[in-house]
């Protein structure tokens, strides 16, 4: 049985007087590969951000095991650095890697040795996604957190992403929290779901146990039909 990693016990967040998560409790267990569903402005970012101390917060934050934290914000993407004249091996040597440690790390992740000298901000959607999953990995984390990170590819590319970083998750024994609101994600990818809501209202659990159509309809605010397999 997997050890508990972390403890969140009445979590809450306010930013500006406006209470944006409030009275939040669960536990994380080593290896689990959570996600955090929601509409947008339920708080997923904002909960991510407070969890990682980049914000402030009340309630008890319990890390039982030191985490080696990798973190991928939400919105980089490749024109977000076009200006910079930095190639990808540029990116990597930020963290002191030898060329071909920097290689290996992109081909885990399906790139070629050619990447290397290109510049980062010409790539495609797809391939600039896969850099920084692989500059992330190159931290060697143990625990992982990612915050939309497919937003900028299209379907099928994101779910080569998901399936890249699930072989990570399994390979190295990563403990993940993901945010997304693709319930596609959710059920293929994930072992327990966080559902936050902009009413306040919650699920924890695993997503087949937990996400019914009467739980969707409620944190979504609308009606929510879906099938699995």
């Amino acid at each position: 049985m997997s050890e508990i990693l972390l403890e969140v016990r009445n979590f809450q967040v306010t930013l500006d007087g406006s209470p944006i998560v409030s009275d939040l409790s669960f536990n994380v267990e080593e290896g689990e590969f959570l996600t955090i569903l929601g509409p947008n402005g339920s708080g997923k970012t904002v909960l991510v951000k407070a969890l990682l101390g980049l914000l402030p917060h009340s309630g008890d934050l319990i890390w039982h095991r030191e985490p080696r934290v990798g973190y991928l914000p939400q919105g980089l993407n490749q024109m977000s650095v076009r200006d910079l004249p930095l190639t990808v091996e540029d990116f990597f040597a930020l963290k002191k890697l030898q060329r071909a440690e920097a290689l290996n790390f992109l081909m885990s992740v399906g790139l070629k040795d050619d990447v290397l000298k290109m510049r980062a901000g010409y790539l495609s959607g797809g391939e600039f996604q896969r850099m920084l999953i692989a500059w992330v990995l190159a931290s060697r984390p143990n625990v992982l957190f990612l915050d939309e990170p497919t937003t900028a590819v299209d379907i099928a590319g994101g779910e080569t992403i998901y399936s890249l970083l699930k072989e990570a998750w399994r390979a190295q024994k990563l403990t993940v929290f993901n945010v997304t609101h693709d319930l596609n994600i959710v059920f293929a990818h994930s072992t327990h779901v966080l559902c936050l809501s902009r009413f306040g209202r919650r699920c924890y659990g695993a997503p087949k146990e937990v996400l019914t159509p009467a739980v969707l309809s409620d944190i979504y605010g609308a009606e929510i039909r879906f099938y699995t397999h």
